[in-house]
């Protein structure tokens, strides 16, 4: 994950055409043109060695006689020459290159290897180029330049691009960044991610995807832009046959799209289904600083349309604002009597401007809405330009009001309403041409702000404990793989599941009939009737072959049915190695509803959790909902809301709400399984029986796979490092635990800032604020552990914070800058050396190149423990206050304390 050298790429000084031509129609001559054309400032040097000059430009023969070397190197020559003009190229000082050619197969690894010594970043190969239009960059063979903007576009598809730049360009739509990606041999979706997300020029990137590589990469990288600005995609394939053959259930229902949903969503990406509402998106989110809440109120001259619009955001599931009795008050004043009444707001088709604007402040007004929309059918009595300069006039004259209620506008008709778009589009008011388009719009902004509250909210600590039997699951996996078998039968599942606190019937084995009646008569004993199920690592679906038989109310009809059963199955799959039969208490829970709780790999993002309605008909009903681990309560509580049983599961008739809680921590509890044992390739727990009374998994199935042989594939999200936590003491605080920071730290970190001295405070952020608004505390506590790691020290005995370090890395992990801040009354007693300790010992193991902090001089504690840290320390460019000090793991004379290997292993790690 890097941006080093992308300022090559998408703000170069100097530009060189490799392959340059002559001959109309062919690349190197298309490239050319749009060189020449585009308005690049800087010079444009050509090579070929079939000419000395092109149209009057010099043409050089080799890179080497180029007599500088270029920043942006552009390849139009075959594949088979790529590599060795790499390699020139990156000998000669170039920093980066696009190769146009398509066909290099596994010559791409031999170009990646020429480019490494130096760090030459490439695009492609195989895509159509780059087009930065603020600079006049178009070192493309796009039949076009695109206009110039602040829209970032970067897709995946060159033919693609092409039809964009065409469609923006009728629109009156311009860019900053046009990136044609190719096939991705080094530069991809999360470099460029990275690169534009702080990019000045960028208001909003645009994405077309067709495949991410790199999951862990694209969602980090995701994450980080949407926090800075609207990222949005199109993701293409929505339909393509996704789930393959699979044992159980999850793997069968978990098509490759609901993995790109799950993972879109976990980034703070919105997702639109077409072109035209990623670029309406796009001018919507970058134009609505933010959305308060979800109640849209209407403002309209025309009944009809207000009705339309109406019906198309309940349509979407949206929320029509209810006008409290003061707004309606305040409308009767101004409005004639014949008004609505109501939400939508007629004001009638003779408004004219005063009526428009008084009705829209009065409506700005009003606590309890969130957004309006104002809407405009051509009328005689009114131009729609004047009634446009109406609301222009309105909005700029409350900018209070309008920060925390944004306005949106649909002038409906043609000819004449272009000149009122125009004019809100030049006040920044996002404006539509149908009530369809505006309520489409509303709700982008509206599921934009349900991410970006997802992204920025503080968890709930799950319900129980969560101390879990890990060792003992473990156990359990390595007998069965050791015995040569990869799927773990129903029993032996149950008991991984008992190991993480998952409830679970109590069932026995029996090899044969007999046996089945010996160990159901026991169970009877205390039960009204037990089940017996067919036990063979060979029939995934019981059900499906007659391997169930429930309500058995004695010994004898359990015996009998054991009989029919097996004689039924060796007739229908002779070849099943059956090992016996379950038997197990029947559970009787009448109001009780099935669900399903699963797991499988996705083939991109690696593990996924799925949780829907359960039971023979599962894969019949389809409706489940499907997320990335790690998960916590309301991650858990979100994606059982997302299914269409939820709304069974909260209550209905004669039948109370289930346990809602008890879900949902059954699903943090399964998180937490795979996230430790990912020998676990796929599980199903169905049913997973659901009522007022909890939860209890009736059968379930699990696939393994031997980890060294057949390594899964990594979380797409790492999670919470628990094996960095250790205990320390110090006086006088006694024991303390120094830990990762987790999300549910903010009200810890809210009080700690609270007992630092505003001096300290001011040495550390440079600022003597002692209070943080919640998005700041949000980035301190929902970090990254990707690439950033926080450390926090917590009094055992209060469970207060008193300390904490931070280490923020690079894109590319190589180099982070430092923080840390000890709670003012506990200067001196070596906590600050415990603190910097852990993070130096993280470093090291991490493989991070440097670490460098700014530190005031006046903060002579700070400047000491560094230089006795082995920080070299330097001056600060620009600012004498201020001091950098440096440490290198790999050559500093003093190491951190290391990590012990059992407590940090690559499989805990970099999962």
């Amino acid at each position: 994950m890097t941006v080093r050298n992308l300022n090559y790429l998408c703000a170069p000084h100097s530009v060189a055409l490799i392959g340059a031509s002559k001959r109309p129609g062919s690349v190197g001559a298309t490239v050319l043109k749009n060189l020449l054309e585009g308005g690049f400032k800087g010079p444009i040097s050509l090579v070929n060695p079939k000419y000395r000059d092109i149209d009057g430009r010099r043409c050089y023969s080799t890179v080497a006689d180029l007599p500088e070397a270029p920043d942006l190197a552009v390849l139009a020559t075959p594949p088979g020459t790529i590599t060795g003009l790499i390699e020139e190229l990156s000998a000669k000082g170039t920093r980066a290159a696009i190769a146009l050619a398509a066909g290099m197969g596994e010559q791409k690894k031999a170009m990646i290897a020429a480019a490494q010594p130096n760090c030459l970043r490439i695009l492609g190969p195989n895509c159509i180029g780059l087009m930065i239009p603020p600079i006049g960059l178009n070192a493309s063979f796009a039949h076009r330049a695109p206009l110039a903007g602040d829209l970032a576009f970067v897709s995946q598809s060159g033919a693609l691009v092409t039809a964009v730049i065409d469609w923006a360009a009728g629109r009156g739509i311009g860019f900053s960044h046009v990136v044609s990606l190719g096939e991705m041999a080094d530069i991809d979706l999360g470099d460029m991610l990275d690169y534009l997300a702080t990019d000045a020029n960028t208001r909003a990137i645009l994405l077309y995807v067709e495949a991410v590589t790199h999951a862990p990469k694209f969602i980090s990288a995701a994450r980080r832009a949407a926090r800075m600005k609207p990222v949005v995609v199109v993701k293409t394939g929505r339909h393509a046959g996704g789930a393959h053959a699979a044992l159980s259930h999850t793997g069968a229902l978990a098509g490759s799209d609901a993995a790109y949903n799950a993972a879109f969503r976990r980034s703070g990406i919105l997702r639109v289904l077409t072109l035209d509402d990623l670029f309406a998106a796009a001018e919507t989110l970058s134009r609505v600083s933010r959305l308060g809440g979800e109640r849209l109120a209407i403002l309209t001259n025309g009944g009809g349309a207000g009705v339309l619009a109406t019906d198309e955001l309940q349509d979407w599931k949206g929320t029509l604002a209810t006008l409290s009795p003061d707004t309606i008050e305040a409308l009767n004043r101004i409005l004639p009597p014949t008004w609505s009444h109501g939400n939508p707001v007629d004001i009638i088709g003779d408004a004219g401007t005063k009526r428009y604007a008084d009705a829209l402040e009065a409506l700005l007004r009003e606590q309890d809405s969130d957004a309006i929309l104002v809407l405009h059918c051509p009328s005689a009595t009114i131009s729609a330009t004047d009634a446009g300069q109406a609301v222009v006039d309105t909005v700029a004259a409350n900018p209070k009001l309008v920060a925390d209620k944004p306005v949106m506008t649909c002038w409906l008709g043609d000819g004449a309403v272009r000149a009122a778009r125009a004019l809100f589009e030049a006040h920044d008011i996002p404006t539509f041409d149908s009530t369809s388009a505006a309520i489409t719009g509303f709700m982008q902004l509206v599921d934009h702000a349900r991410s970006q509250a997802e992204l920025m909210r503080t968890p709930q600590i799950a319900a129980g404990d969560h101390k879990y039997d890990s060792r003992s699951a473990g156990r359990e996996i390595r007998k069965i793989l050791e015995s040569g078998r990869t799927v773990a039968s129903a029993l032996e599942t149950k008991t991984i599941l008992a190991a993480y606190g998952i409830p679970t019937d109590k069932a026995v084995l029996a090899p044969d009939p007999a046996a089945v009646r010996s160990v159901a008569a026991g169970i009877l004993k205390n039960n009204d009737a037990c089940v017996i199920k067919i036990a063979s690592p060979d029939i995934s679906h019981k059900s499906d072959v007659g391997g169930v038989h429930l309500n058995l109310e004695s010994d004898a009809a359990a015996e009998q049915a054991a009989v029919d059963m097996l004689a039924k199955i060796k007739a229908k799959l002779p070849k099943a190695r059956i090992d016996g039969f379950t038997v197990e208490p029947m559970v009787k829970r009448p109001n009780a509803l099935e669900t399903i709780v699963g797991m499988s790999v996705d083939q991109t993002f690696g593990p996924m959790l799925l949780f829907g309605a359960g039971g023979v008909a599962v894969e019949v009903l389809r409706d489940s909902a499907m997320a990335l681990p790690p998960l916590d309560m309301h991650l858990a509580r979100q994606m059982i809301c997302e299914t269409r049983i939820s709304r069974l599961l909260k209550g209905y008739r004669d039948h109370a709400p289930a346990d809602m809680d008890a879900i949902a921590d059954t699903l943090v509890r399964i998180s937490d399984l795979i996230v430790d044992h990912p020998e676990i390739r796929e599980l199903d727990i169905n049913p997973l029986l659901v009522d007022k009374d909890g939860v209890i998994a009736i059968d379930a199935r699990m696939k393994l796979a031997n980890e060294d042989a057949n390594p899964r594939l990594p979380l797409a999200i790492r999670p919470y490092p628990a094996h960095l936590e250790r205990e320390i003491s110090i006086n006088p605080v006694g024991k303390v635990l120094i830990r990762p920071v987790r999300p549910e730290d903010e009200p810890a970190f809210a009080k700690f800032f609270s007992q630092i001295s505003e001096e300290d405070v001011r040495l550390r952020f440079f600022t003597g604020r002692k209070t943080f608004p919640h998005p700041f505390l949000a980035t301190l506590t929902q970090i990254d552990y990707a690439r950033e790691m926080a450390f926090v020290a917590i009094d055992a005995k209060t469970n207060e914070m008193i300390g904490g370090s931070r280490l923020v890395l690079e894109p590319d992990q190589t180099r982070g800058e430092f923080g840390i801040l000890v709670r003012s009354d506990l200067h001196g007693h070596g906590l600050g050396w415990q603190l910097m300790s852990a993070l130096l010992s993280y470093a090291q193991y991490e493989g991070v190149e440097q670490i460098y902090g700014l530190v005031n001089v006046a903060n002579t504690h700070m400047l000491d423990m560094a230089r006795d840290l082995g920080f070299e320390t330097r001056p600060y460019e620009g600012d004498s206050s201020i001091r950098e000090v440096v440490w290198h793991p790999a050559a500093s004379a003093v190491k951190a304390p290391a990590v012990g290997a059992a407590q940090m292993t690559p499989e805990k790690t970099l999962s």
